[in-house]
């Protein structure tokens, strides 16, 4: 399964960009930290596939300026508009994320809930890497996404590891590397079991480093398919 970010600083510009990615992916990763005066109404009536909502905040790679209060306010609203996934940091409050999942729960479970890790700075060891996972499945996630920075080839056999890993448990796992050295485990993961993949809509739309197109990735798994 393929995601498309959408990366808009207006309603109106996100509502385009979905238009054009719920034609070529499988989910729409909707960047709310990044619309100003952000609209979920509106937005949401304009969803004709898949969604998953991020508030990112800016310590952890995203744009979103305003208080726990605020993001969260949105992320329990985009619950009750039926987003398919809400993506929550590892890092947020205990409280805050224990009211989401009633919230989630309150509305039939629809909501699937991704609690996620970054790392800018590198690829931890193998085993920080396992307890990361615990981490975020021990909060009640859903999903666990974990991304972190490559700084060598090696730093994605250890991600592709972790997938195994979280095979062996009842929780979903995203796992990938960023960065130019990390591209090798944004093509394999899918292979090994990450529950979805992300790809940019076009060049220079990418909201992660080493992000690869839709149209590079889709080509990319079509080769490797058709060499089976």
């Amino acid at each position: 399964m393929i995601c498309v970010p959408v990366v808009a600083a207006t309603n109106e510009e996100a509502i385009r960009q979905m238009e054009r990615c719920f034609l070529l992916a499988d989910l729409v990763e909707l960047r709310i930290d990044f619309i100003r005066n952000v609209n979920l109404e509106k937005l949401f009536s304009a969803k004709t596939g898949k969604i998953l909502v991020t508030a990112r905040k800016k310590n952890e790679g995203g744009n979103f300026e305003g208080d726990e209060e605020k993001r969260f306010s949105l992320l329990n609203k985009t619950v009750s508009l039926k987003a398919d996934f809400v993506d929550i940091e590892l890092s947020t409050d205990e409280t805050l994320t224990k009211k989401l999942l009633n919230n989630i729960k309150k509305y039939g479970n629809r909501t699937k809930l991704i609690i996620s890790h970054h790392d800018f700075n590198g690829t931890p060891s193998y085993s920080k890497l396992q307890n990361i996972f615990n981490e975020c499945a021990g909060k009640g996630a859903h999903i666990v996404k974990i991304a972190t920075f490559a700084k060598s080839i090696e730093d994605n056999l250890k991600m592709l590891k972790l997938i195994n890993f979280a095979k062996k448990t009842n929780i979903k796992i995203i796992a990938l590397c960023m960065g130019a050295k990390g591209k090798i485990s944004r093509i394999m993961a899918p292979y090994f079991g990450s529950y979805l993949s992300y790809a940019s809509l076009e060049k220079g739309a990418e909201s992660a480093p080493g992000q690869l197109t839709i149209e590079e990735m889709k080509e990319i798994f079509r080769i490797l398919n058709d060499e089976k």
